[in-house]
């Protein structure tokens, strides 16, 4: 009886084995239940294994994200600490991260009584941050990461999760975007000594009839010179049929990031290229100060009909906004987001300005009708939809 048992279950064991050695049908439907992270291990098992785990991740092709908020439990940024964690088990391969943290990003409980504390300390402390999010990334995948005073972001892993507005306390989500056909995400940097007509043009920022959103983010904004440099970035985009959005933030860690003089102004942000690519914002001027005002500024952006699938919510605003404007009320533009799109997740930050309009990218059709001086802005919400396809 026992020796029936055993040469049974050596029968079971052995048809199973020339299956998924055999049957690319069963190993990639086995495949597409395994982690991103585990799968590229295992593809090295044999050829067969190896060519159904490029089949499934080339299925993998919509953005997801990590978003964490509250006290580090170790010696680490929430964010930092949360992405080491559940990069573990994420189900595509990231070729793009955006990130944004708030600015007291100098880790462990006692982080907001070390911010401003000395400007060494702080540039120790982001190159620190810049090596451990370059550890947690594979080496080919762009990782462009700001800092802001506050911040927006979507908990969980569900676009019908209430999206959040979150101004004290670590925070800070990632966004990961796969290959995904049809789209092309670069990332782009500039400072006085990098930037040109020519590094505009490999940027893809001009003379590019595929681009379609520009997220752009200025840092240490407040210097002198900063402005009018940011207009000479701004106007061409100005002219452009693009959408455009974003603001100013406390700092940038950008890719490469070396021809800056320390302490200098620049600009970093994402160039969206593609035939699928479609987007709209709208203006929540400082003139909207009630929930109501809100819902009907944000209510133009579902007229635009942008296709809600694979699409994010992006919202800047200004410091000033926030439960400072609505009554002591927190949270009433990202939940009036929620209302108007219950299934788009919502991602941004609190800054020191903002730039974006109103305007349409869709199909065959755009609405652009702002120059450079209509695109920068104070006491201001640009919210924003971009559909990735």
């Amino acid at each position: 009886m026992a020796e029936d048992s055993a040469s049974s279950s050596v029968c079971l064991e052995s048809k199973a084995g020339y299956v998924l050695s055999n049957v690319a049908e069963v190993v990639e439907r086995v495949l597409s239940f395994v982690p991103t992270k585990a799968l590229l291990r295992i593809s090295r098992v044999s050829r067969l294994w190896r060519n159904c785990a490029c089949r499934v991740l080339k299925t993998q092709q919509n953005m997801s994200w990590i978003s964490a908020f509250g006290t580090s439990q170790y010696d680490a940024h929430i964010l930092l600490e949360t992405l080491e964690e559940r990069l573990e088990n994420i189900y595509l391969l990231p070729q793009t991260a955006l990130i944004m943290i708030d600015s007291d990003i100098s880790t462990g409980n006692n982080c907001s009584f070390r911010h401003k504390k000395a400007r060494k300390c702080q540039e120790g402390e982001e190159e620190d941050a810049r090596a451990k999010l370059r550890c947690l990334f594979p080496k080919f995948c762009d990782i462009l990461c700001i800092t802001a005073p506050g911040i927006v972001l979507t908990p969980g892993n569900m676009a019908c999760n209430p999206p959040q507005e979150i101004t004290s306390g670590g925070s800070g989500f990632s966004l990961l975007f796969p290959a995904i056909e049809g789209v092309h995400i670069r990332p782009f940097h500039f400072c006085k000594k990098s930037f040109s007509q020519t590094s505009l043009e490999e940027a893809g920022l001009v003379n590019n009839p595929d681009l379609k959103v520009v997220l752009i983010f200025g840092y240490d904004s407040y210097k002198s010179g900063a402005a009018r440099f940011l207009n000479q970035l701004l106007e061409p985009l100005g002219r452009s049929n693009v959408l455009i959005a974003g603001g100013h933030v406390e700092k940038a860690f950008a890719q490469q990031k070396d021809c800056c003089t320390p302490g200098s102004f620049g600009v970093v942000g994402l160039a969206l290229s593609g035939s699928r690519i479609q987007g709209a914002s709208v203006l929540l001027d400082q003139d909207v100060t009630s929930a109501k005002e809100a819902e009907v500024t944000i209510r133009r952006l579902k007229a635009a009909n942008i296709p809600e699938k694979n699409t994010i919510g992006f919202m800047f605003a200004c410091v000033a906004r926030g439960h400072n404007l609505y009554n002591n009320q927190c949270n009433v533009e990202p939940d009036t987001f929620r209302k108007v799109f219950p299934n788009v997740p919502l991602f941004g930050f609190f800054g020191n300005g903002e730039i974006g309009c109103d305007r349409i990218v869709k199909e065959n059709y755009t609405l652009s009708e702002t120059d450079a001086n209509g695109l920068q802005h104070g006491y201001t919400t640009v919210m924003s939809l971009v559909h990735l396809g």
